[in-house]
């Protein structure tokens, strides 16, 4: 195994890494700001209501992309165990 080989598979991983958060991210980043929007307009600075949506709204993308994560991470394994081989030197 060289020094090429593991710098392709860790970026390989933290671009997959990136790929699989996003989902989740970006929708508590896009709630979370709309939440703040309203909470500064009407000026009700309440904890939980900042918190609530969010989870929710992370909890749907979950639900709505997860099917999409799994299947790309499985086949992310299944590429690294096919490269086995080639890694060992065989």
């Amino acid at each position: 195994m060289d020094t090429n080989a593991v710098l392709d598979i860790g970026l390989q991983s933290l671009i997959l890494a990136a790929k699989l958060s996003a989902p989740v991210l970006v929708t508590a980043l896009v709630v979370g700001f709309i939440v703040s929007l309203l909470q500064s307009v009407t000026q009700i600075q309440e904890v939980t209501l900042s918190f609530v949506p969010k989870a929710i709204a992370a909890a749907v993308a979950l639900l709505i992309a997860g099917h999409w994560m799994i299947a790309e991470l499985v086949a992310f394994t299944h590429e690294l165990f096919a490269r086995i081989p080639s890694l060992l030197g065989g």
